[in-house]
């Protein structure tokens, strides 16, 4: 099978696309805003004063009655024929009423059901999730799965000491583990030692500078075999205790240095346990090995709620075999495609979010080399394109502008403001500027032009891209190349300040003309001098 990213609402996705029993394991990371207000989430539709607050918690869903929304996803689920599921949802309506919280749990109780569908016999599901919620969710979980497949709540602790006003300081997120029935996939996992116990416990050190603690080579109770006989000339049946080694195994142990002997002439012989053969702990439901995403690490995308890399390797490895299928309908900036292809497994990642698409593509091809998957839902030509523009003017503007190879203004959110996105570029060897990107999937004109181009001139931008889905008239095309051009003295050439470019051409594979100078030589970088603009990282 090949890998595949999809791009559309994940329950579509599940439904159309992905058969029954032929997922190995889920991971989903739905979105919700754990810095937003825990009331806001429980205001009545008709209460006042919180439309600016939801406004900007764009993270969830609201509460409406139209095809698609809540009311339809809560109705579903009363059809679903899962009775568990159904008189749960019902008696946290009852209790919660019609608010944001609802519509949330509404929504993720219909996709819950068709991931547990996809399902192998032998699947798990991992549900990461803040404790704003989890408690809800445990519930619709335990509906879904049936609460003898819970296996735990696990705590991943996801930033350093946090402030907050008249209680603990919030510093964990919860992750649900549920399997489809009792013979799910488990590989054991181990975190490292900690090291208060490495220092209590691992306190001798061999010349080789091996560190290794002292083991018991008895256990408890008495043996009439090979095992209860003497060794070395102590006696361990008269001590109530049998050898853990046949006599002739500890002679090959002693033989190569396992065996401590103690300086008293009375002392039992103890087993050298070396710290670099050991596994470690065993994995536990609290994670404090695994930091937080820092700000400066190099796996950052910036994406707000990205998770640490090694986080879903350990989940992934835990939970799947090689060759397995991995599931992610949340992908956001793609971390589980990741860990799950660096892992050898097969994926699938679902998002309703060009903006996630196209970060998910660059950081596939960019952490692995030759990797080969299928991109589903986003336009490919010219005609999907325009599609894209009629049907969706932001989900538009946000590919327009990762296609030319920028990141999006203002963090994707829809807002006004001069311009859509941004390109970083180097004109000289020690200097990076800004070049503006706005795009247009409707008419176009010369005022246009105009005023991306006072928004320029306002803060010191010395470039802007113009994407257009129109073709740009005489006096468009006049009043872009009025606006001069930017000279490179590294690069040896100048470049147009105000550059138009159409849909067609962005399929023709014309990109944004900039300068990307390399610092050790002062010269134009391969990316310019082959025409191939990436992404300035």
């Amino acid at each position: 099978m090949t890998n595949k990213l999809f791009y559309g609402d994940n329950l579509d996705v599940l439904r159309n696309e992905i058969a029954s029993e032929s997922v190995d394991l889920v991971y989903l990371d739905p979105p919700f805003n754990s810095n937003a207000n825990y009331n806001i989430l429980f205001k009545d539709r008709t209460g006042a004063g919180a439309d600016a607050q939801i406004e900007a918690f764009e993270d969830t869903w609201h509460w409406n009655e139209s095809e698609g929304g809540s009311q339809d996803a809560f109705d579903q689920v009363m059809r679903s024929g899962n009775t568990d599921a159904a008189e749960l949802l019902r008696a946290m309506r009852g209790f919660l009423g019609d608010n944001d919280m609802m519509a949330y749990l509404a929504m993720m109780a219909i996709r819950l059901l068709e991931l547990h569908r996809v399902l192998t016999p032998t699947g798990s599901l991992y549900l990461h999730c803040d404790p704003t919620a989890s408690h809800y969710l445990k519930l619709l979980l335990d509906g879904v799965f049936g609460p003898t497949n819970f296996l735990n709540e696990i705590i991943w602790k996801r930033t350093s000491a946090h402030s907050s006003a008249k209680r603990f300081g919030p510093v964990h997120d919860t992750i649900l583990f549920y399997s489809k029935s009792s013979h799910h996939v488990w590989n054991q996992k181990f975190q490292p030692y900690d090291e208060t116990y490495l220092n209590a416990f691992y306190t001798h050190v061999d010349s080789d500078g091996r560190r290794w603690r002292r083991s018991d080579v008895t256990g408890a109770g008495t043996r009439n075999g090979e095992t209860g006989q003497p060794w070395r000339g102590i006696n361990v049946t008269a001590k109530g205790r049998h050898w853990a080694w046949p006599p002739s195994e500890l002679d090959k142990m002693d033989a190569a240095g396992r065996i401590h002997w103690p300086h008293k002439t009375d002392g039992m012989p103890m087993l050298k346990r070396y710290l670099d053969e050991q596994p470690g702990t065993p994995a536990q439901d609290v994670i404090t090995d695994i930091p937080p995403m820092h700000n400066l690490a190099d796996e950052r995308l910036g994406y707000p709620t990205q998770k640490p890399l090694a986080l879903l390797e350990r989940i992934i490895a835990a939970s799947s075999n090689p060759g397995d299928l991995v599931l992610d309908p949340f992908c956001g900036c793609g971390t589980a495609l990741d860990a799950a292809q660096k892992l050898g497994r097969r994926w699938i990642g679902i998002d309703v979010t060009h903006l996630a698409i196209e970060k998910i593509e660059r950081r596939l091809h960019k952490n692995h080399k030759g990797v080969t998957f299928e991109t589903i839902g986003t336009p490919r030509d010219l005609a999907s394109a325009e599609m894209l523009a009629e049907r969706d003017k932001h989900q538009f503007e946000l590919w327009a502008v990762a296609k030319v190879g920028g990141d999006p203004a203002r963090g994707g959110k829809k807002g006004a403001g001069p311009y859509d996105g941004v390109i970083y570029f180097k004109p000289e060897a020690n200097q990076t500027e800004k070049a503006v990107i706005e795009v247009k999937g409707g008419g176009t004109g010369v005022k246009d032009i105009r005023n991306l181009h006072s928004a320029m001139e306002r803060e010191g931008i010395p470039i802007g891209i113009f994407v257009t889905k129109e073709l740009p008239t005489r006096s468009m095309i006049a009043a872009a190349a009025a606006v001069g051009r930017l000279e490179s003295v590294s690069a040896g050439r100048s470049y147009p300040r105000l550059q138009i470019i159409t849909l067609a051409e962005l399929f023709r594979g014309k990109r944004p003309d900039l300068p990307y100078v390399e610092a050790a030589r002062g010269k134009r970088s391969k990316r310019e001098a082959t025409g191939q603009q990436e992404r300035l990282i």
